[in-house]
């Protein structure tokens, strides 16, 4: 077998170990939507029950259980604006150690106050995430505490490896695992622990690493041959929005993930919508990119697939701007704008079309000052709600047929 770098599988095990009682073992739930769609067994990984609502807690309470009295006594530092600061705080609780965490001030108010209430001193610092960490480096060096870095560490791989293991107990013959990855150290620490323990039981398990199409640092870093930085672009997956890979992710994930594909920010949405209606879960976008590769065709499997749901910590106010987002992309959403004559009457036809098609209107925008319209015509702006692409287009159709030409937005 060969030697991959970082943790040994003896590590991984060690680490195993070191988290009971501390994290929870996650249930492991059987899909039968994906499973229909793939063709094969799919299982949900649910690491969004986890405490903290996340697989964080996993590496930072490994890297803070191996520090010495001296370094806990000087305490320990964080800079996150996410799911990262909340696991640092309850590891750091729970093994009596003081914990201040940096986060920019734009920081969501849910994360904020969960990160205080784990124990920790928040800190806010700048508008964006690089501010805070520099903040943070600022006060290790005045004050000696211990940086506990989000991914690129031996003992966060380490920790977050424990969930390789933990999959592969709970669904022995798994052929694949898909795993998100951002800065690598879940995907590195999955794959390496899956790896080493299907090659010493005489195996072989595929793993597939997703990435958010408008964040693949490991797409180019990969093809460069070395850690790369990329200029990213917003996504809804801001937990993965990473713009250079860690250097120890890096060398594990080049040698143990068999692939990494990509999805865009409609491809999560959908898979947000799917969760929460077909597994009732909660689960939030970065954690959604391996559901999301499997429902747009991008896993192929002729065994048991395992996805991993990282995580769950979510505004609610976003996670009503994703669902609408999710429904229109789905096409059960339709915004349709509609130039109309300028007379009385002519919305009820219109609503009396969609209602014939069975659809609901839930939101009407009039406006007679649109410059694209005739001086004798008015524009309306209608939300429709539909049971799918096809219902849409049935919509759609039945508009035209009355002599109106609606435009999708």
């Amino acid at each position: 077998m060969r030697a991959l770098p970082g943790p040994t599988l003896a590590d991984f095990e060690a680490a195993q170990q070191r988290l009971v009682g501390i994290v929870q073992e996650t249930p492991m739930e059987v899909s039968r939507y994906l499973g229909g769609m793939l063709g094969a067994d799919v299982h949900l990984k649910c690491e969004n029950l986890q405490r903290t609502g996340a697989y964080k807690i996993r590496g930072a309470y490994n890297m803070l259980a191996k520090l010495t009295d001296e370094q806990r006594a000087r305490g320990v530092v964080a800079a996150s604006a996410g799911n990262h600061a909340q696991g640092v705080a309850f590891a750091a609780t729970a093994l009596g150690v003081r914990s201040t965490i940096f986060m920019p001030l734009g920081v969501a108010l849910p994360k904020l106050q969960a990160t205080r209430d784990y124990g920790a001193d928040v800190e806010l610092r700048g508008l964006d995430f690089q501010t805070a960490l520099g903040a943070a480096v600022e006060h290790v060096e005045r004050t000696g505490a211990t940086f506990v870095p989000p991914y690129d560490h031996a003992d966060i791989v380490e920790g977050q490896g424990t969930l390789g293991l933990e999959i592969l107990d709970q669904v022995p013959d798994a052929a694949t695992v898909v795993v998100p990855v951002g800065g690598g150290g879940l995907a590195a620490g999955v794959a390496s622990a899956i790896r080493q323990r299907a090659e010493r039981d005489g195996r072989s398990v595929r793993v597939v690493g997703v990435q958010a199409e408008r964040a693949a640092s490991f797409v180019a870093s990969l093809e460069a041959g070395v850690p790369t930085t990329i200029a990213t672009l917003p996504t809804i997956a801001d937990g993965i929005a990473v713009a250079r890979p860690g250097a120890l992710p890096f060398a594990i994930v080049r040698e143990a993930v068999d692939e990494i594909v990509t999805v865009s920010d409609d491809d999560i949405a959908r898979a947000m919508i799917m969760l929460l209606e077909r597994a009732k879960l909660v689960v939030e976008p970065a954690g959604a990119v391996a559901t999301a590769a499997i429902m747009t065709g991008l896993i192929a499997s002729d065994g048991p697939v395992v996805a991993l749901l990282s995580g769950g910590n979510i505004d609610p106010l976003f996670m009503e701007r994703v669902i609408g987002r999710g429904l229109a992309a789905s096409q059960r959403y339709l915004k349709v704008r509609i130039a109309l004559p300028d007379r009385p009457g002519q919305l009820a036809i219109i609503a009396q079309i969609v209602s014939d098609e069975s659809a609901n209107v839930v939101e009407v925008l009039h406006s007679q000052h649109d410059s694209w319209t005739s001086i004798n015509d008015v524009s309306i702006d209608i939300s429709v709600t539909t049971r799918g692409p096809e219902h849409a287009e049935r919509v759609l159709e039945a508009l035209r047929r009355a002599g109106y030409e609606p435009q999708v937005l």
